[in-house]
This record gives C-alpha cells, sequence and structure tokens, in this order.
C-alpha cells in the first residue's frame, strides 16, 4: 500500500523532533559535566570522572554545536527555518549524518565500557534520524 504523500513529511518530522530531543538530552548531560558532575565515565574517553577545566570547555562547545545541528535537522525537516539560506541544509544534514556515523564508531571502541554501552546506541540514534532526514 503507497504511503500517503502528507504522511512522509509528517514520519521526517517525527525523525527530527527525535533527533532534537536526544540533541536536549546530551547538551543536558554535557551541561552536568560542564558543573562538575562526576559522570566524565560517560563521556570523552571516560578517563576522568569529573572533567578537567579544558574538557569542560569541550562540554560548551558541544552544547553550542548540539543547538546548531537541532536547527539544522529542523529545517531539513522543514519543521521551521531558523538559519538563512536553505542549500547548504540539505548538505549539512548529509554531513551530519556521517558525522553521527563516525560518532557511533568512535564510541563503540572506547576504552570506558559506560560510554560503549550508553554513547553508541546514542549517536547510532541519532545518525538513522540525520540519515531519515537527509533521504526524505
Amino acid at each position: 500500500m503507497p504511503v500517503a504523500p502528507a504522511t512522509v513529511p509528517r514520519v521526517i518530522m517525527g525523525f527530527a523532533l527525535v533527533a532534537c530531543g536526544l540533541l536536549a538530552g546530551l547538551a543536558v548531560f554535557q551541561a552536568a559535566l560542564v558543573a562538575g558532575r562526576p559522570l566524565g565515565r560517560f563521556a570523552w574517553g571516560g578517563r576522568h570522572a569529573v572533567l578537567p577545566p579544558n574538557l569542560r570547555i569541550g562540554s560548551v562547545v558541544s552544547i553550542v554545536l548540539y543547538a546548531l545541528f537541532a536547527l539544522i535537522v529542523l529545517q531539513a525537516a522543514t519543521v521551521a527555518e531558523p538559519l538563512p539560506g536553505k542549500g547548504w541544509v540539505h548538505v549539512a544534514v548529509w554531513v551530519l549524518a556521517g558525522y553521527f556515523l563516525l560518532g557511533t564508531v568512535m564510541n563503540a571502541a572506547s576504552r570506558s565500557r559506560p560510554e560503549r554501552v550508553v554513547m553508541t546506541p546514542v549517536a547510532l540514534g541519532l545518525a538513522a534520524c540525520f540519515l531519515i532526514v537527509a533521504v526524505g
């Protein structure tokens, strides 16, 4: 049975919203790391329970990037148009799908078991969501 044309954009929008939810969760997690919570075993290779200053700066940068990634996926899925221009967004969502796929591999290869167990599926979920939005 063919998919109704109006259903496809809703499905794509749903995946974009799931991606934004995952990115928001990661941003909250990174904010906890910046605040000195002992969650470092889940990030940055898992070497530090509490992140040193240089990795906390990395976490702040991650939060900013996650916000930008959310805006890109929302625009690519035509949920909103918060960014100027349109053509580059389609390319950016493909690049981010690849970025999160690489992140999946990197997290799976981490020496930190907690990072492998928790962050690998998160990165894979983001890769899948971005890929579906890119294809859609």
